[in-house]
């Protein structure tokens, strides 16, 4: 979830600017969805722009699907445009919101992105989409989309996107070293991840290193909801509680048996090489996984110790410059993304999870033996949580990643780690306000 602070500073100045002209220009801008009449077909040839990030294996599944959308709807014609990664994707979205007109019909997107276009109605409220019976499902509930999932996809309670490459964080753990230092529980709890840790480090005569957490953003923010706080401006990043999420970690480095990825950026790396026994990253990660450990051992994953776990990845959403065919015809083609299908196909192509619920618990998927979430899933998704979409919400998030780095790095050098603490409160409160 990399999030470009520059950009997104340039464009809060430039919506600020451009905000009142943007709701004024042609007057389509400012159209309310909710008064829109729906169509109730697609009568003639109509054309939806969808701009998303998808590469690799993911794009190419992307392109089967559309196509065999396409097949069914002759009628519509949906034009992929890739944007590359999802920084260049953010970067375009943000450039282009300065010229309305010139955005897609639908897009990827984070949510915390599109604050300033939902604040500016540039996008569409889609709820009158799902509760249409022709283009939509007639309900939240019959679309089989996962309560937490859709409000994920909601800013300032109203829901303008539809969730549909997404991810958790899971435990990878290296089954065999587990047998060879006598682990015989997985960890479940953030204690008992700790003792593992220290139990494998000692071990290995300090060898290889229990445990480690990519995403030190997801790492804080999950810490605080265990510790029943919500992230949002009213945190504390020098409180009791936040110390209490800090120092677990910092501890476990200053003692070894906890690392960061640091240079390496994930650390599948040090796991398939056998320097670090478990790691807590994103599901659809497992690809690299499989790929890096081969045959040197046998891995497994697990859910993520603690109650919560991260659910992470990106919605479509759709613009309200678009003809009232053109939402209508794209409503129809999301609607078709995450049916009970097509989630089956692109999950099992892209090990994304899938966002329908139906899929989750279903024989076809759980019985796909190419990866390990699939059986592991729906234990896994027992308490999703996402970072709440509000002002400034996606920038502090975002920071809390360099923040964490550097209390970590001082841990590492065996120094005290408060002032680096007291320096991240003050950047922490800084990107609120920003």
């Amino acid at each position: 979830m990399k999030f470009s602070k520059k950009l997104a500073m340039a464009a809060v100045a430039a919506l600020a600017l451009v905000g009142t002209a943007a709701c004024s220009n042609g007057g389509s801008n400012t159209s309310s969805s909710s008064s829109e009449k729906i169509p109730s077909k697609i009568t003639k040839k109509t054309t939806v722009v969808f701009w998303n990030a998808m590469l690799g294996v993911q794009g190419s599944t992307l392109k089967q699907l559309t196509n065999e959308f396409e097949k069914k709807n002759p009628k519509i014609n949906v034009k992929l445009e890739n944007q590359g990664a999802y920084d260049d994707l953010q970067a375009k979205i943000n450039s282009t919101l300065q010229s309305p007109n010139n955005l897609p019909t639908i897009t990827q997107a984070y949510p915390g992105w599109l604050w300033n276009a939902a604040q500016n109605k540039m996008l569409v409220n889609i709820t009158p989409y799902i509760n249409n019976k022709n283009v939509g499902w007639g309900s939240a509930k019959a679309s089989g989309i996962r309560t937490e999932l859709l409000d994920g996809a909601k800013i300032k309670g109203t829901q303008y996107g539809i969730p549909f490459n997404k991810s958790i964080e899971t435990l990878t753990y290296n089954a065999d070293m587990f047998k060879k230092y006598g682990i015989k529980k997985v960890p479940t709890t953030m204690e008992e991840l700790k003792q593992v840790s220290e139990t494998i480090y000692k071990k290995s005569n300090h060898k290889v290193v229990g445990a480690g957490f990519d995403s030190l953003s997801n790492y804080y923010t999950l810490g605080l909801k265990n510790e029943g706080i919500n992230f949002s401006d009213k945190v504390n990043f020098s409180g009791a509680a936040s110390k209490k999420v800090i120092n677990y970690y910092a501890d476990g480095i200053k003692k070894g048996y906890f690392r960061v990825a640091g240079s390496e950026h994930y650390l599948s790396g040090p796991f398939a090489n056998e320097k670090v026994a478990m790691f807590i990253g994103t599901s659809a990660g497992e690809g690299f996984v499989k790929q890096g450990v081969g045959n040197k051992f046998t891995y497994d994953v697990a859910p993520r110790p603690g109650k919560y776990t991260m659910q992470q990845g990106t919605d479509i959403y759709m613009f309200n410059h678009a003809t009232a065919d053109q939402k209508a015809a794209a409503f129809k083609y999301i609607k078709f993304l995450v049916s009970k299908s097509s989630q089956l196909k692109w999950a099992n192509a892209t090990g994304y999870i899938p966002v329908n619920e139906s899929v989750v618990t279903s024989s076809e998927y759980k019985n796909n033996k190419s990866t390990k979430l699939p059986a592991k899933l729906e234990d896994s998704m027992k308490h999703l949580y996402s970072v709440p979409v509000s002002k400034n919400s996606n920038a502090a998030y975002q920071q809390l990643n360099s923040i964490m780095q550097n209390i970590l790095s001082a841990a590492q050098k065996g120094q005290n780690v408060n002032s680096q603490i007291n320096a991240g409160k003050q950047k922490f409160d800084a990107a609120w306000k920003q």
